[in-house]
């Protein structure tokens, strides 16, 4: 991690408070920082806030307590150098792959020529070539996915922010995506953000995993992930598998206590 972290979280809170029931305190005093160009995973039990500490990032939530900076700079909304990706595709069905990536940069009122060009470069970096003038119920789960993270890069965001992006896919499409991001990720470096609650998946795709706490959610640790993950073999690695058992053990505690301390 650099120096200077784009990324400055400092003692966040956060409450959900329903018209019904009782208050709910998903966030208590969380504080963390990113690097410039870092890949950290999020990971922790359901309901410790991993969702709601990337939407507060995203500026789709207020920031009751606590602060959130991107660059030096309070996060107070969203902003186009914030893109996100979440697990349901949220697809235009009636547009095509090529219409659905163009749609926010016709909104912006970029030149056609420009937009045209800026399209087809993103179909080919996510694999989407042959597609181009598919509609959504003519795509896979995968190709699905691949036009949502297309669209979302088409705003050439500094930071991506990904909710869980390849939780409703079968296990081998969802390898491929994993694939498919680290890729994407190396030619085209930026900082992601990378909500999941799969170790695995955690371990393989980023440099740093911060493991979060039952609800209330904190950062329980953070635990260095950054090796070679380029081999064939990378699952079988003694380090990976190493690692993945490190953090699937604090995970597990976590989720004991979420579940009321009764064994998995």
């Amino acid at each position: 991690m650099s120096s200077q972290p784009q990324i400055v979280i400092e003692g966040v809170s956060h409450v959900y408070r329903p018209t019904r029931g009782k208050e709910v305190t998903a966030l208590e005093n969380v504080s963390l920082q990113v690097g410039q160009r870092e890949f950290l995973a999020l990971l922790g039990p359901s309901g410790c806030g991993k969702s709601t500490l990337l939407y507060l990032l995203g500026g789709f939530l207020p920031i009751e307590k606590g602060s959130i900076s991107v660059d030096g700079k309070p996060v107070a909304g969203p902003g186009p150098d914030r893109g996100i990706v979440f697990q349901h595709f949220a697809l235009f069905p009636w547009k095509t792959v090529r219409a659905n990536i163009a749609y926010g940069l016709e909104r912006q009122g970029m030149a056609r020529e420009q937009r045209e060009a800026r399209v087809q470069s993103l179909v080919d970096l996510v694999g989407l070539s042959g597609f181009e003038d598919s509609y959504p119920s003519q795509l896979s789960g995968g190709m699905k996915q691949r036009t949502a993270l297309a669209r979302t890069l088409a705003f050439e965001p500094a930071i991506l922010l990904m909710d869980e992006p390849f939780g409703a896919l079968d296990a081998q499409t969802r390898h491929l995506m994993q694939t498919e991001l680290l890729s994407i990720w190396q030619r085209t470096p930026k900082t992601v953000i990378f909500v999941t609650h799969d170790v695995q998946e955690a371990v393989y795709l980023a440099d740093r995993v911060a493991v979060m706490s039952a609800r209330p959610g904190r950062i329980k640790t953070i635990v260095d992930t950054k090796f070679d993950k380029n081999s064939r073999d990378v699952f079988k690695a003694p380090h990976f598998v190493d690692k993945v058992d490190e953090i699937w053990n604090l995970v597990r505690d976590e989720a004991i206590k979420a579940q009321g301390g009764r064994g998995m």
